[in-house]
């Protein structure tokens, strides 16, 4: 979101993320702007993410720590190649809205990569 309030666009998006505080009014009309089905992430959670049961537009509220020490254990552990990711599957990022229905019912399990849609799963 840049300016005030929600932004003029030509078409709805799948996902809104806020990185930045707002004013709650404003923040809260960041829904209409998503398709039915999608997200509204915010990281600045003094106040709850916004969200339209009727839509089916979820509001998910991102923590996140920041704590050098952890950090740099982290990167001494990526860096020795200790971390192992299992990545269940691939998927396009048309894809996108049925893995998010999946994932809701319970049915998702492992990680999941979405590929921009120029990409094809078997070149990742």
């Amino acid at each position: 979101m840049y300016g005030q309030g929600a932004p003029e666009l030509s078409a709805l998006v799948d996902l809104v993320l806020d990185l930045a505080p707002v004013d709650p009014i404003e923040l809260a009309s960041m829904t209409s702007v998503v398709r039915d089905g999608s997200i509204v992430v915010i990281t600045t959670v003094w106040m709850p993410a916004p969200f339209d049961e009727e839509r089916g537009v979820r509001g998910v509220n991102l923590f996140v720590t920041s704590d050098a020490a952890q950090l740099t254990r982290l990167v001494t552990l990526v860096d020795s190649g200790a971390p192992h990711v299992d990545i269940a599957r691939r998927v396009p990022l048309a894809e996108l809205p049925a893995l998010h229905a999946e994932a809701a019912e319970g049915g998702l399990s492992g990680k999941v990569i979405v590929l921009p849609d120029a990409a094809s799963p078997e070149a990742v």
